[in-house]
């Protein structure tokens, strides 16, 4: 994901002479391309993310995009003030870019775990949360943020992340589910976002019963505004198991929870939550095994 994030916003900024690239003295090995081709629009911060989202700001007042870039917590957590005051309330079109979600980088610790990200970011009433599945995902998720420039937040694995949205929909608007799968005799579908799509897809291919019952599908762009349009996509499916990288409160099930509470309680009942259980908080292991010990390896206990 990161290096389909790098090689989409090089391509975007040859066209586009107001993409900036900021970091806070991380992701080497990664911006080389920006930093290299666009040494006047790429500014290292340091370890100084409130500055660094300030800065970020500034520039958007005046007319730039500006991707923000660090990993895991660095920059969400570190600033969340100056992204709700200097970015969402005044509409400004920075990217907040969040390398590592959920436990990918699991053996450094809860420092670095975004396990809460969802739930400041889809808070905020005019943040766009980008969360691809794959690198696919990623490619569709910048093209449209840089079409529709806006305070966003991109959250992407950490590396080496398959291909599996084969055709990503061209319809890729906010609030849109993504098909991935359809199963010949669906009882329902796994409604994913972000990275955990490897996981959930390699359960169901594994397994001729659960693939013969559960679709798997994607949700890449979601945020406040894009709940209404979940209705339609909730009333295809008799069973709807949505599945996060991220803590039961405040995150994504909660969220499609929330919209049918909002527009339609009778949906309510098809819904179930796949979350990380809190038993992760305090252990430093791979993120393999912080997946498994959360629970995310099997989807149908509850």
């Amino acid at each position: 994901m990161r290096n389909a994030f790098i090689k989409e916003l090089v391509a975007a900024a040859e066209e586009n002479n107001k993409i900036v690239l900021v970091v806070g003295d991380l992701g080497y090995g990664v911006v080389e391309p920006f930093s290299e081709r666009f040494p006047d629009r790429f500014f290292n911060s340091g370890v100084a993310e409130q500055n660094m989202m300030g800065i970020a700001s500034g520039l958007a007042s005046e007319g730039c995009h500006v991707f923000v870039y660090s990993i895991a917590n660095f920059p969400l957590f570190r600033c969340a003030e100056q992204i709700r005051n200097d970015v969402d309330y005044h509409g400004y079109a920075v990217t907040i870019v969040s390398v590592g979600g959920g436990v990918a980088y699991g053996n450094l610790g809860y420092s670095h775990h975004a396990v809460q990200d969802y739930s400041l970011v889809r808070s905020l009433p005019n943040m766009l949360i980008a969360s691809p599945g794959d690198p696919n995902e990623t490619t569709a998720c910048i093209r449209y943020l840089l079409n529709n420039p806006q305070p966003s937040y991109l959250r992407l694995g950490k590396a080496g992340e398959p291909i599996i949205n084969q055709l990503v929909s061209s319809n890729f608007q906010p609030g849109e589910w993504q098909e991935i799968y359809e199963a010949p005799n669906p009882i329902g579908t796994l409604l994913t976002t972000g990275a955990i799509l490897e996981t959930v897809n390699k359960i169901i291919s594994n397994n001729n019963d659960l693939k013969e019952k559960w679709s798997i599908s994607s949700l890449p762009l979601w945020s406040m505004k894009s709940k209404k349009v979940q209705i339609e996509h909730l009333k295809k499916y008799k069973k709807v198991i949505t599945v996060e990288d991220h803590q039961l409160d405040g995150g994504f099930g909660s969220w499609l929870m929330e919209a049918a509470m909002q527009y339609d309680k009778d949906l309510i009942s098809r819904i179930q939550i796949k979350a990380l259980k809190p038993e992760i908080y305090n252990v430093v292991a791979k993120q393999s095994t912080l997946n498994k010990i959360g629970g995310l390896e099997d989807l149908f206990s509850f």
